[in-house]
């Protein structure tokens, strides 16, 4: 397994991370990993390799797009000293063209997407042990759909930094696109975004299998 004794480990991201934490609380604190695949990936962490003592962090906030990860990265990355950081956003950045597609401003385009996530990741990769980009996605198993289309576009660009930058790559889509096959989109998510408990399970065990998780240990 990737991560190591002590380490901290801190995921940033938009609702989908946030999934619900409780933010009034301290860090460690009841609901503070909120209840989705952050919560999820801890519990198997906590009971797998409890000798470890991985320190869990959820960052994730309803409703950003990069834009606001930018704006927000001091205090909630840097400032945090983790020594694993995980990255999932774009949901929203594609989202708004969808549902607000009158409201420009509201819109974060491919290009000014590539540019700010490549930029934050260029500049924070060598202060941490690893650095892990989980795609964006949407519940949509018809790929010719025009938000799934175009949600598949931005991961194809996380996927991207992530090879020129030395960060794992986690394809949330592909991981979430094999129950597809089976499930209606509406069974995992009524908006095709927000998963149930499924689904964050789905991206929680695509994640630890990203960082090697060992499912036989002991």
């Amino acid at each position: 397994m990737k991560l190591e004794q002590g380490q901290k480990l801190l995921f940033i991201g938009d609702s989908i991370t946030d999934a619900e934490r409780n933010k009034e609380v301290r860090e460690g604190g009841n609901g503070a990993l909120g209840k989705g695949y952050v919560a999820f990936v801890d519990a198997l962490l906590q009971s797998v390799y409890p000798e470890l003592g991985i320190r869990t962090v959820n960052k994730g906030i309803n409703g950003n797009t990069v834009r606001n990860l930018e704006d927000r990265w001091q205090e909630d990355v840097i400032d945090q000293n983790p020594d694993w950081l995980a990255v999932m956003i774009g949901i929203n950045d594609v989202w708004r063209q969808y549902d607000a597609p009158i409201i420009k401003e509201y819109h974060v385009y491919i290009e000014e997407y590539e540019k700010t996530l490549r930029k934050l990741i260029k500049e924070t990769r060598p202060q941490v042990k690893g650095l892990i980009l989980m795609a964006p996605f949407y519940l949509e198993s018809n790929e010719q759909d025009a938000m799934r289309r175009t949600m598949d576009q931005y991961g194809a660009v996380v996927k991207k930094i992530a090879n020129e930058t030395d960060c794992l790559f986690v394809d949330t889509q592909a991981a979430l696109n094999k129950i597809l096959h089976t499930l209606y989109p509406a069974a995992l998510a009524w908006d095709r975004v927000h998963p149930n408990a499924t689904g964050h399970m789905v991206m929680a065990k695509a994640f630890l299998q990203g960082i090697d998780f060992d499912w036989d240990k002991q």
